[in-house]
């Protein structure tokens, strides 16, 4: 019976102590940067973005509708934002060389295959190119692959396994991310 006694009243003095030294402990060492976990950042995640930020010089009405797409379909509005000044320099009857057209300087198949009707229209132009990107993202997991894959198509991405070594496409995921 003593015995029991005696290790039931160590217990008991165990979990004081131990609660004493979680609470000071808890206290003192709060804002100790060496004794914080790491920060994890998924690969391809928003957070992985770092500090993309659109700083162009375009602020017309082009801008909030370009933001309403990107949040509608879930890519980070600053992201796309680049990316449209980067295609069209906002220009909404700009045309490449390629024959990519409008503000998200979509290819005419890739609008057909998008269902968009008019890439002329500003709306519906923006609304199909953050919908490819967020496919492009949803096929590669990874925001610089999904923007490869924009610029070459996804083809191009899976045959090199990974940014195609094209001088365009490398400057264009650079240029995009601030790189």
């Amino acid at each position: 019976m003593a015995q029991s006694l005696s290790t039931s009243n160590r217990a008991a003095i165990l979990r004081s102590q131990l609660d004493v030294l979680d609470t000071r402990a808890a206290q003192q060492y709060a804002g100790s940067v060496r004794l914080q976990p790491p920060r994890v950042v998924v690969p391809g995640s928003p957070q992985d973005l770092g500090s993309v930020r659109y700083q162009g010089r375009y602020s017309g009405p082009f801008l909030d509708l370009a933001r309403s797409a990107a949040m509608k379909h879930g890519i980070p509005p600053d992201l796309f934002l680049r990316l449209v000044q980067q295609e069209s320099g906002w220009n909404p009857r700009a045309i490449s060389h390629a024959g990519a057209q409008g503000l998200a300087q979509l290819m005419p198949g890739t609008a057909r295959y998008l269902g968009v009707r008019n890439v002329w229209d500003p709306a519906e132009n923006l609304d199909g190119g953050a919908r490819y990107l967020r496919e492009q993202f949803e096929t590669f997991r990874d925001w610089r692959l999904a923007l490869a894959a924009y610029n070459a198509g996804p083809g191009a991405v899976e045959q090199y396994g990974g940014i195609p070594p094209f001088r365009e496409t490398q400057n264009y995921v650079r240029v995009i991310l601030g790189d």
